[in-house]
């Protein structure tokens, strides 16, 4: 009996010193913020299944963000709210210098080029003819949409009235339905707009191209967290699920961006990108 209640004894004791199973260990969670170019219902149906599978590829979760629009977007940005964001060329250089978000990917072999838009059948040719005209555009710091498109017409000595309706979608609309004459996008977005929306409109002009969007983390991301995301972007267009992902955004594939990559919009008149923050 002596023997048993030893034995006993040791055992209930090799227990509670045995370590217990250390629990699975959720996976990183951050936040992916999109600029709502396009309304966020249809932003999340395209953009959701892409950051599922970088998840699976990386046993990260990236989670879907937006904004209400650019403007609340720029705010968030300035905030760093978001871990990493898709954003455009000229918000990539004024949130790289603060709070320093870092570029990690940029659509391959692409330029983004601004465009503005009119109705099929309306009889506008050039832009002279908008003189004085009250134009659609997303946001004011929109780079190709608006900020491109609005210098244009500045340089020429063409007045018109911008009037803001906060994104891409939006602004093709409004044209197709004749609330505005004219108006800006970029050609990624007017080629993903609702086709029944695209054919009613027809591109009047369109910009130089520029460095396009930026993927860029802020600098709390850990390097070994976001080369790992990189790497998984980056070789998205050698799959086929990757690839179609990618097509589903009007991008053919993904490469390494780098902050001299935007030199191109930093070296752009600089009182036209103060003008910017102002929508004038």
């Amino acid at each position: 009996m002596k023997n048993y209640n030893v034995s006993m004894f040791l055992l209930v004791l090799a227990m509670a010193l045995t370590p217990a199973p250390a629990a699975a260990q959720e996976p990183l969670t951050l936040s992916f913020g999109i600029v709502p170019q396009q309304s966020a219902s249809k932003l999340a149906r395209l953009w959701t299944p892409i950051l599922e599978y970088l998840g699976k590829k990386t046993s990260y979760q990236l989670q879907f963000k937006t904004a209400k629009d650019i403007p609340t977007f720029e705010q968030r940005l300035a905030q760093g709210v978001y871990d990493l964001a898709y954003m455009n060329p000229y918000h990539y250089t004024v949130f790289h210098d603060s709070p320093g978000y870092l570029a990690v990917a940029k659509a391959k072999d692409k330029r983004i080029k601004g465009i503005v838009v009119v109705h099929k059948d309306s009889a506008y040719k050039t832009l002279d003819e908008l003189n004085g005209k009250t134009l659609a555009f997303p946001a004011p710091a929109a780079f190709a949409a608006s900020i491109l498109s609005r210098s244009q017409f500045r340089q020429r000595g063409i007045p018109i009235n911008p009037q803001y309706v906060s994104s891409h979608d939006s602004v093709y609309r409004n044209v197709a339905t004749g609330r505005f004459p004219a108006g800006g996008g970029v050609i990624r977005t007017f080629k993903n707009t609702a086709a029944e929306v695209r054919e009613q409109l027809r591109v009047l002009w369109t910009t130089s191209g520029y460095t396009p969007h930026a993927v860029a983390a802020h600098p709390r991301v850990p390097k070994k967290v976001l080369h790992r995301i990189q790497q998984a972007m980056l070789n998205m267009d050698n799959d086929l699920e990757g690839k179609a992902l990618l097509a589903s955004i009007k991008i053919k594939g993904l490469e390494a961006g780098h902050n001299t990559d935007w030199d191109d919009v930093r070296g752009l008149n600089i009182d036209l990108l103060n003008q910017a923050r102002t929508g004038k």
